[in-house]
């Protein structure tokens, strides 16, 4: 997969802040700003991978602060820097452990956008206490069976991983880098991560080529063999790399690439 440099557009913060101050003395709605900017059309266009904690918070809380111009995503960052440095904590684990009062001490904060914010906290522990059975993935069909509904009709290329157990059960998958029409480019400290923290045992990696054809680039296997030194040094198997095309599916493995 390329990775040829490109000019650095304005993030999308910029963008929502520079909206934001043109509509000051009005309730800052997330409808209010241009499209490309609203947190909820790039989750609809990209999944809700692809947020940022402070988009996520944004979208939950749906307004800004009218009386300090600040916009919903505005807020949101105001929200995690405040609970962050209260606690020490990172921001998820400060916003988990935040308290009605905590929440509400924020200026642009009242009952009803912390009342939201604790109902997707707890909706959030709720599921992770169900402990749903964990699918096991022994073969690259099984991949694409678990992925396929995640990427169909995507029109940039994803780079996935999917993180599993000691017996190839998943554990979750996350969306690792998003790129143009035909590049993702995945840096190994991105991909390696989430398996940490969740204390994965292996990996399986995929990627769809929004041109329909699966058939591996030289970039793609440059990339995989970098992964799967970087996974070596970190213990963690790389069992696959998947390319999704569009009826049709890759697997690295199965065209021979050494991952052992």
């Amino acid at each position: 997969m390329a990775r040829a440099g490109r000019r650095r557009a304005p993030s999308d913060g910029t963008r929502l802040r520079e909206a934001a101050l043109t509509l000051a003395g009005t309730p800052l709605r997330l409808r209010d700003l241009p499209p490309e900017a609203r947190p909820r059309e790039r989750l609809f266009a990209h999944g809700a991978a692809a947020l940022s904690l402070t988009e996520l918070l944004a979208i939950i809380l749906d307004t800004g602060h009218a009386s300090y111009g600040r916009s919903a995503v505005d807020l949101a960052a105001l929200l995690l820097a405040r609970l962050r440095g209260a606690r020490q904590m990172p921001g998820l684990a400060a916003i988990s452990c935040a308290s009605p009062e905590d929440l509400r001490s924020v200026p642009g904060i009242g009952a009803a956008k912390a009342a939201r914010l604790l109902a997707a906290i707890e909706l959030g522990r709720r599921l992770g206490e169900a402990r749903p059975e964990r699918v096991a993935v022994d073969r690259p069909e099984d991949v694409v069976r678990w992925l396929r509904p995640r990427m169909r009709d995507l029109d940039r290329e994803h780079f996935v991983v999917l993180w599993l157990d000691t017996k190839h059960r998943v554990l979750g998958h996350e969306t690792v880098s998003i790129g143009g029409l035909d590049a993702a480019p995945a840096h190994p400290r991105e991909v390696f991560k989430g398996a940490i923290v969740r204390s994965a045992a292996a990996v399986v990696l995929a990627h769809n080529h929004p041109s329909g054809d699966p058939t591996p680039s030289a970039d793609d296997v440059r990339l995989t063999r970098r992964l799967v030194d970087a996974g070596r040094i970190l213990g963690i198997e790389v069992l696959d790399h998947i390319i999704l095309g569009t009826d049709r599916f890759e697997s690295l493995r199965r065209r021979g690439f050494p991952f052992d």
